[in-house]
């Protein structure tokens, strides 16, 4: 992929970083839903385990991301480690969620702290999660709980990531082994994406309470859906409950998340799989950076003057010179949008470590490895040369 060699500024001010998610870097989160999955006789095939134990090695993690040149860390804190029991707020674990925000701010990190990352506490689940009376009214008192972590020193708080996801899997639990294996989404179970809508307007009023210096948004996952000639309709509404839906609850943030990996084309009977002759990243989604530009564009349409920040963007590949040209590629389509005109405030890479994807350790998306047995980190050379970019200030343009 050519490059011109005269790049795009990086704005002042504009987050460039790697993100991670609790569960997937820290390792036995044993309150949690997620882990009482992976114990039982479902369908998850690999439990997350010690994962990268980043619980202990967080140090050595915001080290390297420093070291290599980047401003920003965007992480999660795990409800179920901050109340294991109903009502029962762990002060050890508040306290070791605010020694990462101080160690963040120590080595020059900004930090980003994500409230929620797919996980809740396992009491939290076995009550019937998102649908059931009060679960708004637990998760905002979770949500005030937090304000020894992110009151001071903490710029930028995500309240849900993919809440649309979220509502997917919720869909999918309900449909069990009835749930049909085709291209595109399940549609949305409809009560949860109610209830993720409140939860998210509660917890922006309750992150505002607690600092009126905080940005508080939220993430969505962004399809990128594509309609075929005459399928524009089908798209319009295939999109809405699956993101639009989500992307409108944003109008009142103080920014938006856009996470972004591929594309979804829709002809006019619905989602199709991706063209036989594309290339297959290690989840078996189709190499397609051109997405972070589409999602871009369309998140802007939808929100309107609420400023974007990229939260999520990277490719899951054992080719690290396919990372490099796939985030290439991406970051042309970001530069390209800040030409446009868009209010684009940052760019957050997935992810800071090959980690736990949610079910298995083989898609890798980390720009640094980790060693399975000694939990060694090693910086790939994508990491270098993400951070570099940081260091010279410039985005990549695609030549003319």
């Amino acid at each position: 992929m050519n490059v011109a060699s005269n790049g795009l500024r990086i704005p002042d001010g504009f987050l460039w970083g790697a993100s991670t998610a609790a569960h997937q870097i820290e390792g036995n989160n044993l309150n949690s839903d997620w882990w009482q999955m992976e114990h039982s006789d479902g369908p998850i095939a690999e439990p997350s385990g010690d994962a990268a134990d980043s619980y202990h090695r967080w140090r050595e993690d915001m080290d390297l991301l420093a070291g290599l040149g980047f401003t920003d860390y965007r992480f999660s804190i795990e409800w179920a480690r901050i109340e294991p029991a109903p009502g029962a707020f762990s002060r050890a674990e508040i306290a070791h969620y605010r020694r990462m925000v101080e160690g963040a701010v120590e080595r020059g990190l900004r930090p980003m702290i994500t409230l929620h990352h797919f996980t809740v506490p396992r009491w939290f689940a076995e009550r019937g999660g998102w649908t059931v009376d009060g679960a708004v009214d637990l998760f905002e008192r979770y949500v005030r709980a937090t304000a020894p972590i992110i009151g001071t020193d903490v710029r930028h708080v995500c309240t849900l990531n993919e809440p649309n996801m979220v509502a997917v899997a919720g869909a999918v639990r309900e449909l069990g082994a009835e749930a049909p294996p085709t291209a595109g989404l399940p549609l949305p179970d409809k009560a949860t994406t109610d209830a993720l809508i409140e939860a998210h307007r509660r917890a922006r009023a309750a992150v505002r309470t607690i600092s009126a210096d905080i940005q508080v948004g939220w993430s969505v996952a962004n399809q990128v859906y594509q309609a075929l000639p005459g399928a524009e309709a089908m798209a319009a509404a295939y999109r809405w409950p699956r993101e639009d839906v989500f992307l409108e609850a944003a109008r009142d943030d103080d920014w938006i998340g856009v996470q972004s990996y591929t594309r979804t084309r829709i002809a006019p009977d619905g989602p199709l799989p991706p063209p036989d002759d594309a290339e297959r990243t290690l989840t078996g989604w189709e190499y397609y950076p051109q997405a972070l530009g589409h999602a871009l564009r369309h998140t802007a349409q939808v929100v309107g003057d609420v400023p974007l920040i990229v939260t999520e963007n990277g490719i899951a590949t054992d080719d690290d010179s396919r990372r490099i040209d796939y985030t290439t590629g991406a970051l042309q389509q970001l530069a390209a949008a800040i030409e446009d005109g868009l209010d684009v405030r940052g760019y957050l890479h997935w992810s800071a470590l090959d980690n736990y994807e949610w079910g298995s350790y083989r898609p890798t998306f980390g720009l640094i490895s980790v060693v399975p047995d000694t939990f060694e980190r090693i910086p790939k050379p994508s990491a270098v040369w993400l951070g570099g970019l940081s260091r010279s200030r410039m985005l990549p343009r695609a030549s003319s």
